[in-house]
């Protein structure tokens, strides 16, 4: 038995005696017997967003294969598929996640995440929404990626990391207008050459709010001869009125 097996069992029986004597607690409230992070009331509370846009995902009273908005001005992508709604207490952990560097908090909204039933049919890759090279270092992460390699894990999906790229530094989309968000990325990403990718992909991010970034990354794809582009999000925010 070499001593790097003998080390990893010994590291192995470690956790487990950890995981009997302090068994692990919800991030949110705090409650023992937590399963990926969160105990069952909790998980209970859980925002679902069963009653959407097929389109763009947005919550309805009713479904509806394509809400007033996208009638009137279709996205570029060809479905959506949020599964959640950003809402209490999904924005709790995500905000940790993005903005606190709690990755703890990000397995738990992944495992939530992998335990939904997918759309169909499955893209043939996930492409994370690429993070600029200057946030990148700031941050230490790209929350998306790190989403879709957990997904893409559960699901069995090739993700192509570095297929886009960001060209430039744009500012945060949080405070700008449906508007401004549309012209703050405008020509901000761009496919890295040399990719040969799919005819059906999916661009992932974490949260979809007015789609402006995941429809400018479509555009690119779509530009590039890729035939379906879907885009998967964990949370959909509710459109600003």
């Amino acid at each position: 038995m070499t001593v790097n097996l003998i080390v990893t069992r010994a590291v192995d029986g470690l956790q487990r005696l950890e995981r009997l004597l302090l068994p692990p607690r919800c991030l949110l409230c705090g409650a023992g017997a937590a399963r990926d992070g969160l105990c069952a009331a909790c998980r209970a509370e859980w925002p679902r967003n069963t009653c959407c846009c097929a389109r763009c995902a947005e919550p309805l009273a009713r479904p509806a294969a394509s809400c007033g908005r996208c009638l009137r001005h279709a996205p570029p992508w060809d479905t959506a598929w949020a599964p959640f709604r950003y809402a209490w207490p999904l924005d709790v952990l995500e905000a940790r996640f993005k903005f606190g560097q709690n990755l703890a908090a990000g397995r738990t909204l992944a495992a939530q995440w992998a335990a939904q039933s997918p759309p169909t049919p499955l893209p043939q890759a996930l492409l994370p929404v690429p993070l600029h090279v200057a946030r990148l270092r700031r941050r230490g992460y790209n929350q998306a990626l790190e989403l879709a390699r957990a997904l893409g894990h559960a699901l069995e999906i090739s993700v192509h990391a570095q297929a886009l790229r960001r060209t430039r530094a744009t500012a945060a989309q949080t405070d700008l207008d449906r508007s401004a968000r549309r012209r703050n990325v405008r020509g901000a990403f761009a496919l890295t050459p040399g990719q040969n990718l799919p005819a059906h992909v999916a661009v992932l991010d974490d949260v979809l709010t007015t789609g402006a970034t995941l429809a400018e990354c479509t555009r690119v794809l779509k530009r590039a001869g890729v035939a379906r582009v879907d885009v998967w999000a964990l949370a959909r925010a509710p459109a600003r009125r």
